[in-house]
This record gives C-alpha cells, sequence and structure tokens, in this order.
C-alpha cells in the first residue's frame, strides 16, 4: 500500500513545469487583453484633455453639451444655453461633441 503511495507521489510531481508555463501564459493574456488597451485608453483621454481649446463642442462626464469659451489650467468654461455658463474641471469633459455630431457633408 506505501508502495502505490510513494508511485503517485513521484509522477504528479512532474507536471510542475507545464503549471508554470500555464501560469505566464495567462499572464501574458491578462496584460494583452485587460491592461494593454487600458493604459492607451488612458493616453488618449490625456492627450485628448491637453488638446481641448476655445470653440469646442464638448461633452461632460454627466452629459451636459455645451461649447467651451475658456480654458483655464485645470479648468473650462462652457457655454451652455443662450449665455448660460458653466465652470467644470478638465477631467470632466468625457467626448468631442463636434467630431461625433458633425453635419454629413453632400
Amino acid at each position: 500500500m506505501f508502495q502505490t503511495l510513494f508511485l503517485q507521489a513521484s509522477t504528479s510531481g512532474s507536471g510542475g513545469y507545464s503549471s508554470f508555463i500555464m501560469l505566464g501564459g495567462m499572464v501574458v493574456i491578462f496584460y494583452l487583453f485587460f491592461i494593454r488597451p487600458q493604459q492607451k485608453k488612458q493616453k488618449e483621454t490625456k492627450k485628448f484633455i491637453e488638446a481641448i481649446a476655445k470653440g469646442d463642442q464638448v461633452v461632460t462626464v454627466g452629459g451636459i453639451h455645451g461649447k467651451v469659451i475658456s480654458v483655464e489650467e485645470s479648468t473650462v468654461t462652457l457655454d451652455v444655453d443662450r449665455g448660460n455658463k458653466l465652470v467644470i474641471e478638465k477631467s470632466s469633459v468625457s467626448l468631442d461633441a463636434s467630431k461625433k455630431y458633425a453635419p454629413a457633408t453632400k
């Protein structure tokens, strides 16, 4: 009986390298599908926020649409509707509405 247990114990140890290879493969796949795209999106968002200029049509994280009147170091002033102005943080600007909602030219 002990001989059977020792034989089983010795054969189960040979799969150690394959488990390390599988673990390494999972780490690579996790990086390629989750971490890398997120880093790319963060870079694009940072670049967009730095490039906000007067006259851009933008949408905030809260869904407010407006036209940029002025840009300071960390804030943006939006003209929302008929002269109503909002001062918001640059980080709360979500996307450029002038590119997304641009009228189609024929």
